[in-house]
């Protein structure tokens, strides 16, 4: 054999070879992941297609330079990022194969892009030759875990929501067990007893009318567990106690976004109480614009969140309650007549306490027994003289007024119940139609202080609290009061 001619085995070699470095070059071209080779002092000496796309910069740019130069000089806050600190160049130095999902490359037109590479040392007879980097675009997959995180977020907050509204339930819950009897048998209560039985189990709107502190809550509660919807609990709203610019949320729910403050989207009361029972107290303070959605939904059984284009079917029952004239209303236009005629399927008038007198006895017993319990006091007896004290009282706060007395004077008594309050109030009664002596200006403030209180059902601050009726403010009226020894 001539020495020009290679055997078979070396000629397959040679074939093998040369075959087996075009396919690395093509599968290096066809990779998605961008790919650079460096050598031992970090200079570019390959560039695959896919680095070219993903950057802007083409190999005949950047073969023989730093690619940190060019693609990780900073961090993606401006901050410079020293050569000596980036893992690629470090695995040239250590021949530690180094990966980050946590850093930027910048392209050529400025623009940066989140990158995950890794960096792996070429070691040749144990010397580090160089190094090869695969990295890519991880943009998506970042937009993926926000969005994933967001979603998260927003179960996490709507299930705290829930969790909060559990707990408003709950309450309503231990709220209803044994405080909604309505006690009395006089002909007023019994009429009204009579009247709940007729109209409890139906799913007709009932408007509840009586003054303030008459017990119309107690009725409100009297009905729905009288109801075929006693099961669930019964879901109430104070429309007089909530700003107008929050009544509507409170109701209806709104979207996130819905209004400055609206991070997430939240349901009202109304989709609470789907399937139950919804008390409005104080109606006659709803706004124009919440009597028109009132209105839809008592026609179309259907809310709109605020915010949101959808409507939402809900099956509930109303019942409204005021001690305000809304028929005087609907006639000065404060109150939509369209909505009073559909509030007003049945009306139930509360007696306020003066007429039922009778009641009082059993009232002021159970109400001193419950109030005993609360402060963890032994409930006293009640003496003849203070229980005609107690009916002869004209009561203009009702049933609230009574039970306030009542708790005053167990605070202040020890054996036996004493009532400074109701004898400070019954002082300035005129039973005989006599004109009394004038009291010292001291103790006329003081029982003028007293009178606001009650009709205020002992609030001091607020809309409706006695600082506001006496035209005072919160703290100057707390000082008159300790002061007259009112606190």
């Amino acid at each position: 054999m001539s020495a020009s001619q290679n055997s078979p085995a070396q000629s397959h070699s040679a074939l093998s070879h040369s075959e087996l470095s075009h396919r690395y070059q093509r599968i290096l071209e066809a990779m998605s992941e961008g790919v650079y080779g460096l050598n031992a002092a970090g200079h570019a000496t390959f560039v695959n297609p896919a680095a070219e796309r993903l950057t802007g910069w083409s190999q005949a740019e950047i073969e023989g330079q730093s690619i940190h130069r060019f693609h990780h000089h900073s961090h993606v806050d401006g901050r410079h990022y020293p050569q000596d600190d980036c893992p690629i160049y470090q695995t040239l130095q250590t021949g530690i194969t180094a990966y980050s999902d946590q850093e930027v490359f910048w392209r050529k037109d400025g623009s940066w892009f989140p990158v995950e590479y890794s960096s792996t040392a070429i070691i040749d007879n144990g010397v580090i030759t160089g190094a090869v980097v695969v990295f890519k675009d991880i943009s998506e997959r970042l937009q993926h875990q926000r969005s994933l995180q967001a979603a998260l977020d927003q179960v996490g907050q709507l299930q705290r929501q829930l969790q909060a509204e559990n707990q408003y339930l709950q309450q309503e819950l231990r709220d209803q067990q044994g405080e909604s009897e309505l006690l009395g048998q006089s002909d007023g209560m019994l009429q009204l007893q009579h009247s709940i039985r007729q109209v409890a189990p139906t799913p007709s709107c009932v408007l509840i009318l009586g003054e303030s502190g008459s017990g119309k809550e107690l009725v409100a509660r009297s009905l729905h567990q009288q109801s075929p919807r006693a099961a669930k609990p019964m879901v109430r709203v104070n429309c007089g106690a909530m700003a107008e610019n929050l009544l509507e949320s409170e109701l209806f729910g709104h979207e996130r976004g819905a209004f400055t403050g609206a991070h997430q989207r939240r349901i009202g009361r109304f989709e609470q109480a789907d399937g139950s029972t919804l008390f409005l107290d104080e109606i006659g303070e709803l706004s124009a614009a919440a009597q028109v959605k009132l209105l839809r939904v008592l026609q179309e059984g259907e809310i709109q969140r605020l915010g949101s284009q959808h409507t939402i079917k809900v099956d509930v029952r109303i019942i409204a309650a005021t001690h305000r004239d809304l028929a005087a209303m609907v006639q000065s236009g404060q109150f939509r007549s369209d909505l009073y005629f559909r509030l007003n399927v049945f009306p139930l008038h509360v007696p306020p306490l003066r007429e039922r007198q009778a009641d009082i006895p059993l009232l002021a017993t159970h109400l001193l027994q419950r109030l005993a319990s609360r402060l963890n006091r032994k409930a006293p007896a009640l003496q003849p003289a203070q229980l005609r004290q107690l009916m002869n009282h004209p009561w203009p706060g009702n049933v609230r007024e009574l039970a306030n007395v009542l708790e005053h004077g167990l605070i202040l008594s020890s054996d036996q119940l004493q009532l400074p309050l109701l004898q400070s109030m019954t002082s300035l009664q005129d039973h005989n139609g006599q004109e009394t002596k004038p009291l010292p200006l001291q103790e006329a403030e003081k029982q003028h202080i007293l009178r606001a209180l009650n009709y205020c059902g002992g609030m001091i601050g607020g809309d409706k609290g006695t600082a506001r009726l006496l035209g005072l403010p919160v703290s100057t009226l707390r000082s008159r009061m300790k002061k007259l020894g009112l606190l």
